[in-house]
């Protein structure tokens, strides 16, 4: 850790975080506190001169992290005892989610709740011994002051050695066990969607849309589980769960109206004020809903909302070599939320008198605010439609000024300082925002975004690829760590969504090959699932297994859904072996707290109902082909693969689906297959409809 003389130039302090890629790490750079990045010099030094570690894990767009930062990371005097009493790691837990969900469950185990920044105390082999999230930098509410931990825990560690030592191996011993359930022997039935479904609609906001109380997160995987068993029983109540949830979400405030976007939660239950950080990842699976309730309902506004999302993405976190950045930031110039909000009189200053009191009142833009400091989140409570009749004005009158003034505003908006951006390029968030393109393309017939999945598939494929592993994260040229089981995971799926959209058999075999590598690095030959990391990963304190799907899908999930589609595309039934052991280890789990589980339970519904094989026969370019391929994508068929054989090229071995499979005529033709079982071939879209219905 180097003093400089505190010149403009030079930074007063400067450690070890400096030289990572990391931009939180990076950020925590210049703080006073000795700072170590995860590894072997850290835990080497707290051993040799026998002193715990402080392990603090937060991540750049945490809201809560910058202000622990602010207040105590910057402290001289704080930042003092930390290093004279402690060896100190700093974690991304982006970077590093194994660590993070080792130590996360420990804080559960500690104080029955999480959250970030997490601050943990660890013995020098890294077993916690106490722990927490935020804590301020002196008494407050009853919670303890940083200094007064920090001494407290210096303290027991010299003069209470052993009831640590005791209370850190139990708690190791726990955090070993934990997610170790065995396979169940009981048939997977149908029943499992139906005890689902009554305990969702038991927690449903009837008002409001979504799941309990505030604060609410968006529920996408749960709307996908919810569209399927729409699909499978024409349930109109669970149509209006998800319909309420999507409108409720995209005319709120946590919906960006003016750059597109989502938040990442709302504070509230009514969906106005948000967390305003943006995730990359909620925004791929959020824009995957709207795009299948699109198909199930074929309203636009789902269709806009989606296109809106992607066109954010392109614009602001999308870099040049086709990769997707991870997040932006809640804060600009300190404040939360600064870049989005508006008072009245600025938006009148902006769009005049007339436009402004038509725009404000459409936008709710009250005089007091509704928001801190006499600001507004821009929310809609009223449809176009109401508020048009309500006002006598014509829809289009209406449609200009909300058009006109949103690019205006959008413009203006453009000269204030911006939230700062994380632009590490993570695989598996890539992964899901790569599906989401690859399905957009189809089901909106854009081949802008079968460009961009293209781009993306090859960036991920050559950039974050070696020698047949997948690497986690990427960032100026240089990419790193070993990736995880949720990597691989999400990178199958895109790679599967990438060949349906461009039918270009590199993406179906790099596929197969992600799958091959992950069965054989992760896979648990004794108790089944895929563990979080592989088995050539460093030895952390346990190996953890992860099958939730929380605010990201969980690498089981997806791969119980990834290799099911694997399965019967390739023909080969081992895939679906290892997805079966999944469903059936988390069976009795997910009937209990489906909640917990959307992912997990749409891919139940996949195993349980008979997928449609849908075999193209013919030039993928010609105007046919392009017409069978809008009518599949036009109706919302969730469980379906599909392969095309190019006229007049060698068969794709790879695929037995397309074994045998001719044109009629020398007409495009289509086949639609269950169980490997066809019906008649169609040859003209009206025929191809009728086959999808049978």
């Amino acid at each position: 850790m180097s003093h400089n003389s505190n010149t403009q130039e030079e930074p007063k302090y400067t450690n070890r975080l400096i030289h990572e890629s990391s931009p939180y790490l990076i950020k925590h750079a210049h703080n006073p506190v000795d700072w170590y990045p995860w590894g072997v010099e850290a835990t080497e030094r707290a051993k040799q001169e026998d002193k715990p570690i402080l392990l603090s894990v937060g991540y750049a767009s945490c809201h809560w992290c910058f202000v622990m930062e602010t207040e105590s990371f910057e402290n001289e005097a704080i930042a003092q005892l930390m290093n004279d009493n402690f060896v100190c790691i700093k974690v991304d837990r982006e970077e590093r989610p194994d660590i993070d969900t080792i130590y996360m469950n420990a804080v559960q185990m500690l104080t029955g709740h999480g959250g970030w920044p997490m601050t943990v105390f660890l013995t020098p082999e890294l077993k916690p011994f106490y722990g927490g999230t935020y804590y301020p930098p002196v008494d407050r509410q009853g919670m303890p002051g940083f200094p007064r931990v920090l001494l407290a825990m210096a303290e027991a560690y010299r003069t209470q050695r052993n009831e640590i030592t005791d209370s850190a191996n139990a708690l190791t011993a726990e955090l070993q066990k934990m997610n170790r359930f065995s396979e169940s022997n009981e048939m997977l039935t149908g029943d499992i969607f139906q005890t689902a479904f009554t305990s969702l609609y038991a927690s449903f906001d009837k008002a409001y849309g979504g799941f309990g109380r505030a604060p609410k997160f968006p529920p996408s995987m749960t709307l996908m589980f919810l569209l399927r068993h729409y699909q499978k029983t024409n349930s109109l109540e669970a149509l209006h769960m998800v319909e309420l949830t999507l409108q409720r979400m995209a005319n709120g405030g946590m919906y960006d109206h003016l750059g597109g976007g989502f938040a990442r939660y709302s504070v509230d239950k009514v969906w106005l004020v948000p967390h305003f950080e943006k995730m990359l990842y909620d925004n791929a699976l959020l824009a995957r809903v709207y795009l299948q309730a699109y198909q199930a309902t074929k309203k636009p506004m789902y269709r806009r909302v989606a296109e809106e999302i992607f066109e954010y993405v392109l614009r602001d976190m999308t870099d040049k070599t086709g990769g997707f950045y991870s997040s932006e930031d809640a804060d600009s110039e300190g404040e939360e939320g600064k870049f989005y909000v508006w008072t009245k009189d600025e938006v009148t200053e902006i769009l005049g008198e007339e436009q402004a009191s038509i725009f404000c009142e459409f936008f709710n833009i009250a005089d007091g605010g509704n928001f801190e400091h006499g600001k507004s989140i821009l929310n809609k409570p009223l449809s176009e439609e109401e508020f048009a009749a309500k006002h006598n004005l014509s829809l289009e009158a209406l449609q200009q000024i909300v058009t006109n003034g949103k690019k205006t505003l959008f413009y203006k908006r453009g000269e204030r300082v911006r939230p700062a951006l994380d632009n590490k390029i993570l695989s598996a968030w890539n992964g899901l925002m790569l599906t989401a393109f690859a399905e957009a393309a189809n089901i909106l017939g854009r081949d802008d975004y079968r460009i961009v999945a293209e781009r993306n598939a090859d960036f991920i494929l050559n950039k974050l690829s070696k020698d047949g592993s997948l690497l986690r994260t990427y960032k100026d040229g240089t990419a790193k760590l070993n990736a995880y089981a949720e990597d691989y995971a999400y990178v199958i799926e895109g790679l599967l969504a990438t060949y349906e959209a461009t039918f270009d058999p590199r993406y179906f075999s790099k596929a197969q090959e992600v799958a091959d590598r992950l069965i054989d690095y992760f896979w648990d030959e004794q108790e089944g699932g895929f563990f979080f990391t592989s088995k050539d990963h460093e030895e952390l304190l346990t190996r953890t297994k992860d099958y939730f799907d929380n605010a990201l899908p969980s690498g089981n999930s997806v791969a119980a859904l990834a290799l099911q589609r694997l399965s019967l595309l390739t023909g080969d039934t081992k895939y679906q072996r290892y997805a079966l052991t999944i469903l059936r280890t988390t069976r009795q789990l997910v009937s209990q707290y489906p909640t917990a589980f959307g992912y997990m339970l749409c891919a139940v519904d996949f195993y349980l109902s008979e997928a449609k094989e849908i075999a193209l026969v013919g030039d993928a370019e010609s105007h046919e082909i392009r017409l069978f391929i809008e009518e599949l994508y036009s109706r919302f068929i969730p469980n379906k693969v599909v392969a095309l054989q190019k006229t007049g090229e060698p068969h794709t071995a790879a695929i037995p689906l397309l074994d045998g499979k001719t044109t009629i005529e020398g007409k495009a033709t289509a086949y639609v297959c269950r169980n490997y079982t066809c019906l008649s071939p169609a040859t003209s879209q009206q025929d191809f409809a009728m086959r999808l219905i049978e």
